[in-house]
């Protein structure tokens, strides 16, 4: 690490996880994050730095060359130490706020010895970017391939044969606003606020897409989603849910809608959640869909564990014509403002101030006043 000896201890409670975005809702800073999360990916990764953790455990490999995942990189820059191949095992021994200790890659619990782990630091990481880098051509050959593949099993479903839920949200004619989980999706929702308060766009939630509606303050209309990474409050403030089925009709997300106590619309479909909101907006009539947070790239799929992005590639082919892909769009134009630009704005906003003082018999006065005191102070 930067500033992190591989001999110095670090203590801190634990805080256990599988998945890594239902982790990061429980994590306190200071903690120790124990995960396991095969190739770390950015957004997980910058999730934890936001959470302050002391430390970062992987009971799986954070980085196997197989592609430039940026996980490891980012927690390297936030300079938050980082273990993983810890093994599976090491999950099953620990409990949430239990102490542990970590020296030179040795796991304890005061003194009960736990096992081992390879500390990632710039030279690991660096080796294995390298080794993804030399490794992307036949990736990408073999991605394109998946795509082709699932497209011809897909497009049936995709571009004809989909049975659409009836829906009690209304699209028609109207602005969509569909915010998924992805990079940058914080910073573009931020972004596009004003568009949000002025045009008052149909707002849907893609799982935690609904989470961060909320957080800007904005009550989705519409979550759709395999309902496995939302929070139960963003499901309650919810107008109404959609439910992602696999095509075969089996949807786990109603077991945690019913234990909630709450009504949802299914979907049976292929492809991921996203695609299923696109083609909900596409289909109900929406004037415009803007997306933040999208998956539209090879890494982005291969993050998310899919081989290929068969059912996003038909369903942006379908209702690209009134797609505006938002993602990114806070890194468009970042105002600096100078201090000479400070300056004349000060000056600009005195004007006035000092027209009134001249043209004002008692202001002008009590200038003399001034003017005075400060010659007799003199």
């Amino acid at each position: 690490m930067k500033n992190f000896a591989k001999n110095m201890a670090i203590q801190g409670p634990v805080k256990i996880g599988k998945k890594t975005k239902l982790l990061t809702a429980r994590l306190k800073p200071g903690d120790i994050a124990l995960i396991d999360h095969h190739d770390l990916d950015e957004l997980a990764a910058k999730e934890l730095c936001e959470h302050k953790v002391r430390a970062v455990i992987n009971a799986s490999c954070s980085i196997s060359g197989l592609y430039p995942n940026q996980g490891p990189l980012v927690l390297w820059k936030a300079n938050i130490p980082h273990f993983d191949l810890a093994g599976k095992d090491l999950m099953a021994k620990l409990h949430d706020d239990e102490v542990l200790t970590i020296v030179e890659g040795k796991i304890w619990r005061g003194g009960e010895y736990l096992g081992s782990a390879r500390l990632l630091d710039q030279e690991e990481i660096q080796k294995q970017m390298e080794a993804a880098e030399q490794n992307l051509g036949n990736l990408l050959d073999a991605f394109v391939q998946n795509t082709l593949d699932y497209a011809r099993k897909e497009k049936e479903l995709i571009l004809g044969g989909l049975k659409m839920p009836s829906l009690d949200t209304v699209f028609t004619d109207k602005h969509t606003l569909v915010v998924v989980r992805g990079q940058s999706y914080r910073e573009d929702l931020k972004a596009i606020k004003q568009y949000i308060d002025e045009v008052k766009p149909v707002l849907v939630g893609v799982d935690g897409g609904a989470d961060a509606l909320l957080e800007y303050g904005y009550i989705p209309d519409l979550v759709v989603g395999d309902m496995d990474s939302v929070s139960d409050m963003a499901l309650r403030k919810a107008k109404e849910l959609v439910v992602h089925a696999y095509p075969n009709g089996s949807a786990p997300g109603m077991a945690r809608i019913n234990q909630l106590g709450l009504t949802a619309k299914v979907m049976k479909a292929p492809g991921t959640s996203e695609d299923i909101a696109l083609l909900l907006a596409y289909e109900n009539g929406a004037k415009l869909i803007a997306a933040i947070g999208t998956h539209s790239n090879m890494i982005d799929f291969l993050e998310k564990g899919r081989k290929g992005m068969a059912s996003t590639f038909l369903v942006r082919l379908k209702v690209g014509n009134r797609l505006v892909d938002a993602r990114g769009v806070s890194q468009l134009y970042r105002s600096q403002i100078s201090g000479r630009s400070v300056l004349l704005l000060a000056l600009a906003a005195a004007i006035p101030v000092l027209v009134l003082a001249f043209t004002n018999s008692m202001v002008r006065h009590l200038f003399r006043l001034i003017a005075l005191r400060l010659r007799l102070a003199l």
